[in-house]
């Protein structure tokens, strides 16, 4: 294939990975943006197999067989709920793609390159490693976080910041040695600070910022697959490593700031961390039994369902879809009120809805419908914690003080339909369960409502 093809292949390919960035906005639209995505992909890699340069097929096609066959049966085999912890796993296969690259381009570099062309590449070839390697551990300890294998807590090692920080001097020390022919030891050492950097970086931030932590490393994963393309002067490469590093960055940084967190405060861990007791939390929290919900939605005009990673837990959703027919049905009025960061990945609900045939004009951001809730007769809380939390408006010392939440409690009556009594993944106590509007709904999401089906009509 001419270097003409394999370039108009290219462009193509980057206008639908564009396409489907767009697309992703909308969740009409979302399902189209996927299948651009998906030939974007299909033509950049068939345009790059059969271009000028590449050898040994014969492998290559045997791998990418085995790499589909792989991918195609982790895709139908994982469930909803184990998304985040997967997109996790995914982001350290391309920084550890970005190290062997980087490794593989000094053991073999490409001949006559002139002096600043040599310094360069070699820039490139650092930068590459170091990214990828702080990639791959990094989303390493995140896959442990959000399947449950780490704890969620975060790790404080006492110096933390100075250790990261003398890291990251003693690699730009290295980079100048590596520049000045010290040899690839220094490059493979860098490596190793890198790997030790990433995984501290991770085990230093809760659980509470974890939505963040995994769009972080998908930014991280698209600088890295960018300074891959730098390395193999790849066009194609280095677009889609801007757009998925950039369009990472961004939502990192729209997600903080719907937790009214600062980004170095999340990457670094411990910075902005509350220094005093938490409030304390008076009442007791009342228990009420599939009956009592049912009772209080057959007189509620207006009812707010806010979903959270425990309904993706119980695999609620569906169940959740069936109730707001049969109540939409009735005649009343019916709404799902979502956070920006709801669940350990972002849009996760959304998502969920979706599969469940939820329609979307009844699906709420926070801002849309957190002036609605004092008139809200029946809020249903389905496995949410911080994000209905009101510590974050009334105790300084929170950890997630100043976050913005839904104001639930300002509703009539709030149900909230939660396992036991336990303080959620992020370890946070909720004021909200021990409010006199608030009744906990105690079960498995899923059973609790299929319980509540057997009673409405």
């Amino acid at each position: 294939m001419s270097i003409g093809l394999v370039t108009a292949g290219y462009i193509v390919a980057s206008v639908l990975f564009i396409l489907a960035l767009g697309g992703l906005s909308d969740q009409e639209k979302a399902k189209r943006a996927v299948w651009f995505g998906i030939i974007g992909m299909a033509i950049a890699v068939i345009v790059t197999m059969f271009g000028p340069g590449v050898q040994s097929l014969w492998l290559l096609v045997p791998m990418m067989i085995i790499g589909a066959v792989i991918g195609l049966v982790v895709a139908q085999r994982v469930e909803m709920v184990g998304m985040p912890q997967l997109v996790a796993a995914l982001h350290s296969f391309v920084g550890l793609a970005a190290v062997l690259i980087g490794i593989n381009s000094i053991l073999y570099a490409p001949e006559g390159l002139t002096h600043a062309e040599e310094i360069i590449h070699e820039v490139e070839v650092f930068l590459g490693v170091f990214i990828g390697a702080i990639t791959f551990t990094g989303s390493i300890i995140a896959y442990g976080k959000l399947a449950g294998k780490l704890d969620g807590k975060a790790l404080i090692l006492p110096g933390r910041h100075v250790m990261n920080a003398a890291g990251l001097i003693l690699s730009v020390i290295l980079m100048l040695m590596f520049l000045n022919g010290a040899g690839i030891w220094t490059l493979l050492l860098m490596m190793l600070i890198a790997f030790a950097i990433g995984g501290h970086l991770v085990m230093a931030i809760g659980g509470a910022d974890m939505p963040v932590v995994v769009s972080m490393l998908n930014s991280y994963s698209g600088w890295a697959a960018a300074a891959t393309g730098f390395m193999l002067g790849n066009d194609l490469l280095i677009v889609v490593g801007a757009l998925v590093g950039s369009s990472g960055a961004i939502l990192s940084y729209i997600m903080c700031v719907a937790m009214n967190r600062k980004f170095l405060a999340v990457i670094l861990g411990g910075f902005g961390a509350p220094t005093g007791p938490a409030m304390e939390i008076e009442g007791e929290q009342i228990a009420i039994d599939a009956d009592g919900v049912a009772a209080a939605l057959e007189e509620a005009d207006s009812i707010v369902i806010v979903p959270g990673y425990g309904m993706a837990v119980a695999q609620a959703q569906h169940p959740i879809s069936e109730l707001v027919k049969r109540l939409r049905a009735k005649g009343k009025t019916v709404r799902f009120g979502i956070h920006p960061v709801a669940g350990r990945l972002p849009g996760h609900m959304n998502v969920l809805l979706a599969e469940a045939k939820v329609p979307y004009d009844i699906v709420m951001e926070m801002d849309e419908i957190n002036d609605d809730l004092p008139e809200t007769d029946v809020v249903i809380v389905v496995g949410s914690n911080d994000i209905v939390n009101p510590a974050a408006q009334d105790d300084p010392n929170s950890p997630i003080a100043g976050m913005p939440v839904l104001e639930v409690w300002k509703a009539k009556q709030v149900f909230v339909s939660k396992r036991g009594q336990g303080t959620g993944y992020s370890g946070i106590e909720n004021p909200l369960f021990f409010k006199e509007n608030t009744r906990m709904f105690y079960g498995d999401a899923k059973t609790s409502i299929d319980n509540l089906l057997k009673l409405i009509d």
